[in-house]
């Protein structure tokens, strides 16, 4: 593979010295994007875009093309996981994900099975693909949903406001949503093992639902599993260490609990302050955040601002990798996002002096 000529994400993540702060943005490749618009009606549906390396390819690079972002993720979906397992995901235009066969007895539960990887190969292709397209432009970042939240869809069976199904396992069932929570683990070490064979630079675990757990939950049904996924992961690949990023949204107040876990990286909302944050943890892991998303529908004055905030909330040293909050909204105008990035490279060399 072609040697990185911008390695400045993954020396923070590590937590060696750096001349600025690095920001690559969540969702940086999505339908804020006029091209990205673009690509997907030629693609014709959202998973034409996942399943087709070429155009995954191609809106992997879009955003680097507009912004001078320090890494690039894959472009794919959290729920490819639960398709290979055979639960029928489908997008339906303006409803968001549905699985056919939701796990809701006791039969479907134990007929589950680790996701078979030749039925994620267009993913591994598409790493692959982006990785040369790449050329050692920036690192590339592969992903994974977390067990908890691929569980939340694989029961729901779609989307949900109150989680009443995985709840009602949880409290009522445990052993049953454990042993769902046990082979979707064994599926996501496996996928992101597989992620880096291909050439994935740096992984993140995406518990974007761990929040919604009450304390004791969060312990038992989430952090454990992330967890047991990194004690598994390969952490060297092309004779360099492939970082580790985990983010629950929601999850500033176990902070100390996900530093402990293993991984390099801890991923905070905008509800966390960040400098709190790093007091808290000490020099054991990287934070990397916390934007809120919704601050780039302000002035691009008003968005430097709250970026100096957080850089100053973070103060001196490396360790900080710039991000949002979230996902970036499918309403930001790119403008504003060239803003951000244009601050944070900026307004965070100072900080590295």
């Amino acid at each position: 593979m072609t040697q990185l000529k911008n390695d400045t994400f993954l020396r923070a993540l590590l937590k060696q010295p750096v001349e600025y702060t690095p920001i690559w943005m969540m969702r940086q490749a999505g339908r804020y994007l006029p091209e990205y618009r673009a690509t997907r009606a030629r693609a014709g549906s959202f998973m034409g875009l996942c399943t087709s390396p070429d155009y995954a390819t191609e809106v992997t690079l879009q955003p680097l093309e507009r912004f001078p972002l320090d890494a690039a993720i894959l472009f794919s979906d959290i729920l490819t996981v639960p398709d290979a397992m055979g639960l029928g995901l489908s997008f339906a235009e303006g409803e968001g994900p549905r699985f056919a066969r939701p796990l809701r007895d006791e039969a479907a539960v134990r007929a589950l099975q680790v996701a078979p990887l030749d039925k994620l190969q267009y993913v591994f292709d598409a790493v692959s693909s982006i990785r040369r397209a790449l050329d050692g432009r920036v690192p590339l970042i592969g992903f994974s949903g977390s067990p908890f939240t691929l569980a939340c869809y694989m029961i729901e069976g779609a989307g949900s406001a109150d989680f009443r199904h995985v709840k009602a396992m949880l409290y009522g069932r445990p052993e049953l949503l454990h042993h769902i929570l046990r082979i979707t683990a064994d599926s996501v070490t496996a996928y992101l093992n597989a992620q880096i064979d291909a050439g994935a630079q740096a992984v993140q675990i995406f518990d974007t639902w761990g929040g919604a757990l009450s304390h004791a939950a969060y312990r038992e049904f989430s952090l454990a599993y992330m967890q047991q996924i990194i004690a598994g992961l390969k952490r060297e690949a092309d004779g360099r260490r492939v970082p580790v990023i985990v983010f629950t949204k929601g999850g500033g107040q176990w902070l100390e609990q996900i530093a402990a876990i293993g991984a390099d990286c801890v991923g905070l909302d905008w509800t966390t302050d960040i400098g709190q944050a790093r007091a808290r943890v000490g020099d054991k892991v990287a934070l990397q955040g916390n934007f809120d998303p919704n601050a780039l529908f302000g002035s691009p004055a008003a968005i430097e601002a709250e970026a100096g905030r957080i850089l100053a909330a973070y103060g001196h040293g490396s360790g900080h990798v710039f991000n949002l909050g979230h996902g970036i909204s499918q309403f930001a105008d790119p403008e504003h996002a060239a803003a951000l990035v244009a601050a944070v490279h900026r307004l965070s060399r100072p900080y590295h002096a």
